[in-house]
């Protein structure tokens, strides 16, 4: 079994569980959402149900005593929802623990609930659908944090290097350089997700055709093509990797190994782009997602194509890319107001 399909299995597993712990009805709508849901995606509406029948139970003395129904969400009213909303932005999860969350986490949570308030009302199981009435809470743009060029050059070398590293961080440094350098300029040079990459095995590489094979979202397969500046350490880490003995026959043909010799995680990934990062920019942080950000730009600067970038880096609705990169569109846009000219000033 592959990293791709321990990983589904993993979540799916996870999956059952957490149901187990919602309303029995709840069972339909995650069946009715799997052909067009990711494992993770429906993880993340599990944890937010579980936090609206908390609340439920919180608030209504008589479903405290009893299991919620579906014919319960019938008599939740506009103003319940409205009350939710408010409840989201402080509360303490059922081991005391204080929980808040920004308007992204809100929204998030929002549109778990019209969904599965959607499927119900669409199906006539329910009446009514207040959810629909809901207003999701305004997001701010967001600045892009990205690397600029002189920091991608700076943070490979640090990783390159080790020069600003602590003398602790440095005997790791030793063991992991040419792993930690094919990884980093990768995900700079290709910008692909980080669950993508740890996901990558030997038999994945092209080396003769500078490719990689990799599973989007929703475990679909993309053939990834990357610049001679990656080809470079990513041969180099390869001709190490096949030296490395005494990995176990499920990680046998992972490329990126963590020190015990097991498939390195996202979170090792994370816990790595902040070490480096740190050295180089202290007042920027920069993660996985962000070195990502860093290639988008680029290509998108270097190319002036937003429908490349959105198929590079495996967005399905162009929109998306264009919603990231508004701020450089914009910025496009103001260049550019100066060189169309109405009169020759010449005359």
């Amino acid at each position: 079994m592959n990293y791709y399909d321990e990983k589904e299995k993993e979540n799916t597993l996870k999956i059952r569980e957490l149901i187990s712990s919602l309303p029995f009805f709840c069972k339909d709508f995650f069946r009715s959402i799997e052909p067009r849901t990711t494992s993770k995606t429906r993880i993340a509406y599990c944890y937010d149900l579980q936090v609206f029948f908390s609340f439920l139970k919180n608030n209504n003395p008589e479903l405290k005593k009893r299991e919620i129904v579906l014919s319960d969400l019938d008599s939740i009213s506009f103003i319940d929802l409205e009350e939710y909303m408010e409840y989201l932005k402080y509360y303490k999860d059922k081991n005391n623990l204080e929980i808040s969350n920004s308007n992204v986490g809100i929204k998030r949570k929002i549109a778990t609930l019209r969904t599965f308030y959607k499927y119900y009302y669409y199906n006539n199981l329910i009446t009514t659908n207040p959810a629909a009435k809901v207003s999701l809470p305004k997001l701010r743009d967001k600045e892009i944090i990205r690397l600029d060029v002189n920091e991608v050059a700076d943070f490979l070398d640090s990783v390159e290097s080790g020069e600003k590293l602590s003398k602790r961080e440095q005997k790791f440094h030793d063991k992991t350089k040419l792993r930690d350098l094919a990884m980093l300029t990768l995900l700079l040079g290709t910008g692909i997700r980080v669950s993508e990459c740890v996901g990558i095995n030997l038999s994945d590489v092209d080396i003769k055709n500078t490719a990689i094979k990799i599973k989007r979202k929703g475990a679909k397969e993309a053939i990834i093509y990357f610049s001679d500046e990656v080809l470079k350490p990513i041969s180099e880490y390869i001709e190490y990797r096949k030296t490395i003995e005494n990995v176990d026959e499920k990680n046998a043909d992972a490329l990126f190994l963590s020190l015990q010799n097991k498939r390195i995680t996202a979170r090792a990934v994370e816990k790595l782009v902040k070490k480096y990062a740190e050295k180089v920019t202290p007042l920027k942080h920069i993660t996985p997602h962000k070195l990502r950000s860093t290639f988008g730009t680029n290509l998108y600067q270097e190319t002036d194509d937003i429908y490349l970038v959105a198929s590079v880096l495996g967005h399905n609705d162009v929109n998306t890319t264009k919603k990231h990169y508004a701020a450089i569109e914009d910025t496009k846009k103001r260049l550019s107001r100066n060189i169309v000219k109405l009169r020759d000033e010449k005359k």
